[in-house]
């Protein structure tokens, strides 16, 4: 039996949940596994609330909507924090960008990383890799996709004249993994 990940990125419009949840479904089809993404804007799309639903599996996937079972929920502001850490699977991991989210998780049956991603990102010179950051940390901790795998699809997402970007994009995600690995 192989694995699914199910995986909710949440967040404020602008903070980069959709191109977080595109670059780990373009990883999961690089190392060749089933993959779906789903978008949900909420009213706007810069200052709403935007998330997408990804799933990365070894089998076949049945649907790619799910609201529940969660196994790994990224949330970039309060209102998403609010709204997927219960939907999260006992078992699950939830990572928070800690910078903007003051509150704690509550539940002892999941596992929490606190990403202080905007201070990170401001350390590295460049505030919109904050979602590179917190995918760094996702990828280090719950091997959904191989890190370098995230980085090929770069070109995918973005195209070709963002090239010049890997070199930053490949310190934010080295950055977010290894603060996550001081948490783990």
């Amino acid at each position: 039996m192989g694995k699914t990940h199910k995986i909710s990125c949440a967040g404020f419009g602008g903070q980069g949940v959709m191109s977080m949840g595109q670059l780990l479904t373009y990883a999961g089809m690089i190392d060749g596994k089933e993959v779906s993404w789903v978008p949900a804007y909420g009213p706007e799309m810069r200052g709403g609330t935007a998330n997408c639903s990804v799933i990365v599996s070894d089998e076949p996937i049945g649907s790619p909507i799910f609201d529940t079972g969660i196994t790994t929920a990224v949330v970039m502001n309060l209102p998403s924090f609010l709204k997927f850490v219960p939907k999260v699977a006992p078992g699950g991991s939830i990572f928070v960008n800690s910078s903007i989210i003051k509150e704690k998780v509550e539940r002892d049956d999941v596992n929490v990383y606190y990403i202080p991603a905007n201070e990170i990102a401001s350390e590295l010179g460049n505030d919109k890799l904050l979602n590179i950051i917190m995918l760094g940390a996702v990828v280090e901790i719950d091997k959904i996709v191989e890190s370098e795998s995230i980085l090929k699809a770069f070109l995918k997402v973005f195209g070709d004249n963002k090239a010049k970007l890997i070199p930053i994009n490949r310190e934010a995600l080295a950055k977010g993994a290894e603060y996550a690995k001081k948490l783990g």
